[in-house]
């Protein structure tokens, strides 16, 4: 029920108006003396004040001036006769959301009144959505306390005092957006939008539409003109998720508008100057895109003005046992369940798992966990399987591989070894048979049937050698 504050020298037409308005749910307060209005607004809240311009002691400009000053928040509608409409137009001009005239249409007035009362609720509305949003996505609130994730906060803060355009890389999962969204809320554009758009999410042609517009008939199913999100940006921050999915000729497209601050619609040819802050994010890696061919180096570097990665979180263990508590007291509230407590082994679970899906795959993790555990306590139990099973080992390789065959792998072996003892002896055969182990008529055997035997002429020099007369 909102508060309405009536100030009027009359008391038969607060009376009127005071009836009227409670019967339409409203709580009404009347002030028939004008010079203690001062005294109630600083006492009461009121969400709405209507005031006679034509007042004793004091005039209702003066209220409105004070009430501009000192409560800006509260809306203002003068009461004026037929014959002050100059005033009237002059109080619109100090800050009046709108007047009435005398004598008034009570049903005009309650309209009036319920129209302005909603714009009031709606940008009271839009305050504590920004103002949550500014909580929920401000560094301050992002999960973690690794040394990884201070660097990523520091970052943050000094991206966010400039306009400068930002590269932000990490695995899927990691919080790329979340660390988007914050530097805009911590950035002078924050009262401005935030767009989003997923870059590989849409086919080419439509992700051309929808970054730079396009004109009526352009294509078919273009009805109409239609704004791309650089025009809806403006002022603001655009932010293009996995773009180094983009096709080279979107991204010539985009390294223009960057380049030169202007956009053309498909379709069109009017140049429409662009205010926005480019904050682009990948998980890809974009050095390589451009060593194949796939990505543009000039606008690779147009977006690496600041960057940094978002750390997986297997790099950052240490923050897991906060986003557990984060993500179980979120789910918990959102559901209407009592706050779950966690066995003392699920975190030594949860720490000596991989997260390939990093942050986003925990917290799904968690959200099961609420959504589908009665009991009071979350044991292991809860968990999906493969985080609680031990790691598979790889299986090992076979020693016998098919079609072995053990005296031909033998034979081959110890050819080997009889080929490289005969080089280090320099073909004399005892040399051989004492560097082997074997006896020299072993060795003459081995020879003869492993097919061994050297020229007549080697064979025939190395026996010489081996015998040596007595002097």
């Amino acid at each position: 029920m909102e508060n309405i504050l009536i100030v009027d020298d009359e008391k038969s037409l607060l009376d009127l108006l005071s009836v009227v308005l409670k019967k339409e749910g409203y709580r009404v307060k009347t002030c028939l003396a004008p010079s203690k209005v001062f005294e109630i607004l600083e006492k009461e809240s009121a969400d709405l004040l209507i005031c006679d311009i034509k007042l004793p002691e004091i005039s209702g400009m003066e209220i409105l001036k004070y009430v501009r000053e000192n409560r800006p928040d509260i809306p203002v509608i003068m009461i004026t006769a037929y014959g002050s409409l100059k005033q009237a137009v002059e109080a619109l001009k100090a800050g009046a959301i709108d007047y009435i005239l005398k004598p008034f249409d009570v049903e005009e007035l309650k309209i009036i009144i319920a129209h302005e009362l909603e714009k009031r609720r709606l940008r009271e509305e839009n305050i504590l959505l920004k103002r949550d949003l500014r909580e929920r996505y401000s560094f301050e609130n992002m999960i973690g306390k690794s040394k990884a994730m201070q660097e990523v906060y520091g970052l943050i803060e000094k991206s966010s005092s400039t306009d400068s355009t930002v590269l932000i890389t990490g695995e899927s999962g990691t919080g790329k957006e979340m660390a988007a969204r914050a530097i805009h809320l911590l950035s002078r554009r924050s009262e401005r939008p935030f767009v989003s758009i997923n870059c590989a999410a849409l086919p080419e042609n439509l992700l051309e539409s929808e970054l730079f517009g396009h004109v009526k008939g352009s294509f078919t199913g273009a009805v109409a003109d239609k704004k791309g999100m650089f025009e809806v940006a403006t002022k603001g921050t655009l932010f293009l998720d996995e773009v180094g999915e983009t096709s080279p000729w979107t991204q010539v497209k985009v390294l223009r508008a960057l380049q030169e601050r202007k956009i053309r619609r498909v379709g069109g040819t009017e140049e429409i100057p662009v205010d926005v802050r480019i904050i682009a994010a990948t998980n890809l890696d974009l050095k390589r895109r451009i060593e194949e061919g796939k990505f543009r180096e000039e606008l690779f570097y147009r977006l690496n003005v600041i960057s940094f990665e978002m750390p997986p979180l297997r790099k950052r263990g240490e923050d897991i046992p906060l986003l557990v508590q984060h993500f179980l007291q979120k789910y918990c509230q959102q559901m209407g369940k009592k706050m779950k407590r966690l066995s003392p082994d699920i975190i030594s679970y949860l720490e000596g798992y991989a997260w390939p899906g990093n942050v986003r795959e925990l917290e799904n993790v968690i959200e099961r966990v609420v959504a589908i555990e009665d009991r009071e306590t979350i044991t292991a139990a809860s968990l999906p399987r493969e985080i609680v099973a031990p790691p598979r080992k790889a299986m090992p390789q076979p020693l016998v591989p098919p079609n072995f065959n053990l005296a031909d792998h033998l034979d081959e072996v110890a050819k080997g070894y009889i080929t490289e003892a005969r080089v280090l002896a320099g073909g004399n055969l005892r040399k051989t048979a004492s560097l082997l182990g074997i006896s020299y008529r072993s060795l003459r055997h081995l020879i003869s049937k492993y097919g061994l035997r050297g020229s007549e002429k080697t064979q025939k020099e190395a026996e010489r050698q081996e015998y040596k007369p007595a002097l």
